[in-house]
């Protein structure tokens, strides 16, 4: 080992994400991030997608409860797999949910059309604002 003085260190370096001191010259800007819009042929293909995992998932619970059952209905008899009896009920319950839900959708739209009416008649019997003159 020697007793000579060590010569100093070097300037640490400049980190890459500490800003230049100094002006900067005007140049480009960040560029921009582009997004893709969604599209409804994506939106298609996601509702594909989840309906065949759906359906795949139908086909497994069917196959694991093939065991025949008995089933009666308003003196109807019959013999089915249980996972077809029950995806049969769910889908008589979802059938009967869309007839309620039409069945509010036909209310709704015929009072709306009610109202369109009245409103038209009110507006045909109301007399004409004078064009110079604006309405109070």
């Amino acid at each position: 080992m020697s007793t000579e003085p060590q010569p100093a260190t070097q300037a640490p370096a400049p980190q890459p994400d500490a800003p230049p001191a100094g002006p900067q010259p005007p140049g480009p800007g960040p560029v921009p991030h582009h997004t893709i819009k969604h599209t409804r042929i994506s939106g298609l293909w996601f509702a594909v997608v989840f309906f065949a995992v759906v359906l795949l998932f139908l086909l497994i619970f069917i196959l694991q409860n093939g065991r025949e059952v008995g089933i009666s209905y308003l003196g109807a008899y019959g013999h089915l797999p249980l996972g077809v009896a029950l995806l049969l009920s769910a889908v008589c319950g979802v059938l009967l949910a869309i007839l309620s839900g039409v069945a509010r959708m036909a209310q709704l739209r015929s009072v709306a059309r009610r109202h369109r009416r009245v409103d038209a008649r009110r507006a045909a019997a109301a007399p004409a604002a004078p064009a110079g003159k604006p309405g109070r």
